[in-house]
């Protein structure tokens, strides 16, 4: 069947939730899978940790509904259960039309799946009118299904009492009651949690939801509702272009640049490329006979400085660049590729220097899904295409680019005065704040092989050697 785990608002615990009841899955050595709604770098991350799986975004704004339904289908055929995390509060996202179930949120994601959903509320300052916030949750879509409640941050026998008195006559399951718990916490800075490889007590703290999971949930009643159905492999249609196997594609990845979807990972693989992942920050030379780089976002501005005295790295990304090797940096990509970044104790740190601007970081957060039309062409995409991604920053450019990549504006709205001009293009460079997700656009990833494909990895050497 499978379950979302959602909650009543952003905060409620729901995170925590879903690793304790993964961690739970994982040590009694169940094969499952998990997903994530939204657009979530970080919180994928922690459910791989859990499960030694990668985690799968479901995002119907970034991809479609038909895609979302493939997506995960395709990842429960070969697993037994699954367990979707949902975002924010179960009706909270961004909706283009008013009075319809938002286009973002968790609920629609229940809808398209047609899975029931197991309502997590942080019980913390509630007693009575927590069957109120329950009632109300469980009624006002009468298209969805829901399987039960957690009650989290239950603070002693007596609060228990109340929360169930006043929940009994909505005659829902109660499926987890969980106490308070002071000394589980996952840590948070200025652009959500601190990722997992950050963290060096992880395993201890997993370990410590394992044994809350034992004591805290109905599992006679939670266990069947995560078995998946078998109902056979629904293929991802590609049409693999004609290349030069192997394709070899440098991936930035280390604590700086950790944001990835795993989807566009399997993209490129499926298509044709190598992915060889190597460290801006630790390593000292590029991979061989490489043929294109790939930045994703991440932390570059915590670990500028390390970033910044990694002089060979440096030297040997921006003549590769220079010489036309393609690049496709998102977010902290583009910053890593700046003159230099300014880190929130105002210090200069000297990057790459390709983009003829400096990345600074400022005091508000960026945060949201655009519609981006094209407005030239680039190795990625053609003029007037129209795409749909994220931004999630605090950082700005003290220059942007006199040639923008993109015409964006904020998804679902139609006020021509908000549209902003964004991303750098030079010969074979895509840099951007923007976040694609490329599972409803494979064209993206194969136009990148294509000319990845006709870069010279013999070149490549020459210019790493000097």
């Amino acid at each position: 069947m499978t379950v979302i785990i959602a909650a009543d608002r952003s905060g409620s615990g729901k995170t925590t939730i879903t690793l304790s009841l993964l961690a739970y899955l994982q040590h009694h050595q169940f094969n499952i899978q998990s997903f994530k709604v939204g657009p979530d770098y970080i919180d994928p991350m922690f459910h791989q940790f859990v499960t030694q799986k990668p985690c799968r975004n479901l995002d119907p704004i970034l991809t479609s509904e038909p895609y979302i339904k493939q997506c995960f289908t395709h990842h429960t055929q070969n697993t037994d259960y699954a367990l979707i995390e949902g975002v924010m509060g179960l009706f909270d996202g961004v909706s283009p039309q008013i009075h319809q179930i938002p286009t973002a949120s968790t609920a629609h994601i229940a809808k398209i799946l047609n899975l029931p959903i197991v309502l997590v509320i942080d019980c913390s300052r509630l007693s009575g009118s927590v069957a109120a916030i329950a009632h109300g949750f469980t009624t006002l879509n009468p298209q969805l299904k829901f399987a039960g409640l957690i009650l989290n941050k239950v603070a002693s026998d007596r609060h228990l009492e109340l929360l169930k008195s006043a929940l009994e006559p909505l005659n829902i399951d109660i499926l987890g009651i969980v106490r308070r718990q002071d000394k589980i916490h996952l840590p948070e800075r200025h652009l959500g949690l601190v990722p997992t490889d950050e963290l060096p007590q992880l395993q201890t703290l997993i370990h410590q939801l394992t044994h809350l999971a034992a004591d805290c949930f109905d599992w006679e009643k939670l266990l069947p509702l995560f078995k998946t159905q078998k109902t056979g492999y629904i293929q991802f249609n590609l049409k693999k272009p004609d290349l030069n196997l192997p394709v070899k594609i440098a991936v930035a990845r280390d604590q700086a640049f950790s944001f990835y979807y795993q989807d566009n990972l399997d993209l490129l693989q499926k298509l044709g490329a190598e992915l060889v992942f190597w460290s801006p920050l630790n390593d000292t030379q590029l991979p061989e006979n490489i043929q294109g780089f790939y930045f994703g976002g991440g932390f570059p501005e915590l670990f500028a400085k390390q970033l910044s005295e990694n002089l060979s790295v440096k030297k040997a990304v921006q003549d590769l660049i220079s010489v036309g090797i393609p690049t496709y940096a998102e977010c902290g990509g583009l910053m890593y590729l700046c003159e230099e970044i300014i880190d929130f104790e105002n210090k200069y740190w000297p990057m790459v220097g390709i983009l003829p601007t400096k990345a600074f970081m400022g005091k508000r957060l960026k945060l949201g899904y655009y519609q981006a039309n094209i407005l030239q062409d680039s190795f990625l995409l053609p003029k007037q295409t129209t795409i749909f991604g994220h931004q999630f920053h605090r950082s700005e450019l003290t220059l942007e680019s006199p040639n923008p990549l993109y015409k964006m504006k904020r998804y679902g709205k139609n006020l021509e005065n908000e549209t902003i001009g964004e991303g750098w293009q030079f010969t074979n460079l895509h840099a951007s704040y923007l976040h694609l997700h490329w599972g409803n656009n494979p064209e993206i990833p194969t136009r990148f092989l294509q000319q990845c494909s006709m870069f010279n990895s013999a070149e490549s050497a020459t210019i790493q050697e000097q």
